[in-house]
């Protein structure tokens, strides 16, 4: 029965991740506390357990949405190479921050987050943007921030990043597919880094580290076939329709998480 649910949720999350580069972890991470809550694994280190999973579950998603979007030129490499290159580093140092805080916490974090990630593209769809891109320093420093913050609630950077490009001028479909690119780097330290930071007696069997194997194997049988025909679907809505569509995913999965996190 949990397989068939990693079956299903790795559909799912991989649909959305080449739909809209954000690597499934906004959906993963809550189906899979959801999940764990079931098996009965320990509380303490259950929320850890989903986000490690996430990422590592992001780095095959990520392959799979960049190869269709790199067939539709929508990547800007002279863009993702400075911004991976931060992700890289700030990843690292997201997971060991995750690994210091609660997951109660972590949670509540993470659906206040993505409620105001709601708000900002929403309120982005009805005025043109405003500000610049910087040069690749800046870039660089945006990828570590971005980096740091997405390892801690195992969301792969896209939700971030799409929202960041966006709000600089870069066309929707064009910050979707740069943003899956980047999030490789994200899905690869966070995923290494998870399976050797920890080394806690209520991880349960079956586990490398935080990263949970059978969950794992369920969702990438899934997903990386799912995400090649969400970046096909991607680029065939019209730009503001699938920025409207993105903000909404965030806003219901915000208003659960902290729901939970509340109650």
């Amino acid at each position: 029965m949990l397989f068939a649910i990693y079956l299903g949720l790795g559909a799912f999350a991989g649909l959305l991740a080449g739909l809209f580069g954000i690597g499934g972890g906004v959906i993963v991470v809550p189906v899979l506390v959801f999940a764990f809550s079931l098996q009965g694994i320990e509380p303490s280190v259950l929320m850890h357990m989903a986000v490690a999973t996430s990422l590592a579950n992001i780095v095959f998603t990520s392959l799979s949405a960049i190869r269709t979007h790199q067939k539709k030129g929508a990547i800007l490499w002279g863009m993702a190479k400075p911004i991976a290159l931060g992700m890289l580093l700030g990843s690292y140092i997201g997971v060991n921050t995750a690994v210091a805080v609660s997951g109660d916490l972590l949670q509540g974090i993470f659906g206040f987050f993505a409620l105001y990630l709601s708000a900002k593209m929403l309120l982005l769809s009805k005025r043109p943007p405003r500000k610049q891109l910087p040069g690749k320093t800046g870039l660089t420093i945006t990828g570590t921030i971005i980096g740091w913050a997405s390892a801690i609630f195992g969301i792969g950077g896209g939700n971030l990043l799409v929202s960041w490009l966006v709000n600089r001028g870069v066309v929707m479909q064009q910050a979707v597919a740069t943003a899956a690119a980047c999030g490789f780097a994200i899905g690869i330290v966070g995923a290494i880094t998870n399976m050797f930071i920890a080394d806690n007696p209520a991880l349960p069997d079956y586990a490398i580290g935080y990263v949970y194997l059978p969950a794992l194997v369920g969702i990438v049988a899934t997903s990386a076939i799912a995400a090649s025909y969400g970046a096909k679907i991607a680029h065939n809505l019209p730009a503001q329709r699938l920025q409207q569509l993105f903000a909404i995913l965030l806003l219901v999965v915000g208003l659960r998480m902290v729901s939970q996190f509340l109650l």
